[in-house]
């Protein structure tokens, strides 16, 4: 990846593309899971600069195709009606903790519907069998850990932006780099 924020189009890539969040909401995520997510036994809280709402994973791609995917979520994101989150409820997978959030007038579903037939078009993203949900992963860990934490007073909150990121596999864990963000509902 050079200065600009592009990347060689002989590369392979991780990309995804995700809603971004407030200042304030991140600071009140970080705040509640020092709180309430401790750090034992494998838990590892999500680092402030990866919190978000994935819309899409789209895995690894040829580094080529991220002006195209930038084009469409640009056309998603400048289509799309602004979109209000509460938090619902706390709920693990195997082998993450997340917030499962309320989308409000379903206007984020309707965003990220818009999205996943934009990228099938293109040919860069399948469709998931199951819904999507809005949610933000706060912990990862290998075994479950069965937490049961309160919920953040966080109220209801919308998304910042949306970005086109590029994921890189660490030894500590992926680092999220943005490519590209894009103003929502054509603000």
């Amino acid at each position: 990846m050079n200065s600009t924020g592009s990347v060689g189009s002989d590369a392979s890539i991780r990309l995804f593309c995700a809603l971004r969040l407030p200042d304030d909401v991140l600071d009140g995520l970080v705040a509640w899971g020092v709180r309430a997510l401790p750090e034992r036994g494998g838990v590892r809280r999500v680092v402030r600069a990866n919190l978000h709402v994935t819309l899409a994973f789209l895995g690894r791609r040829p580094a080529r195709d991220v002006p195209a995917v930038a084009g469409e979520l640009r056309e998603a994101a400048a289509a799309a009606r602004p979109a209000r989150f509460a938090v619902a409820r706390y709920r693990e997978t195997r082998s993450v903790g997340m917030l499962v959030l309320d989308d409000e007038d379903g206007r984020s579903t309707a965003l990220a519907d818009d999205l996943h037939r934009r990228l099938e078009r293109l040919g860069v993203y399948e469709r998931e069998r199951r819904p999507w949900l809005p949610h933000l992963t706060v912990v990862r860990f290998r075994e479950r850990p069965r937490l049961a934490p309160p919920l953040p007073a966080l109220g209801a909150f919308g998304p910042s932006d949306a970005a086109l990121y590029h994921s890189v596999l660490r030894s500590t864990g992926a680092q999220y780099e943005v490519l590209e963000t894009f103003a929502l509902g054509g603000t």
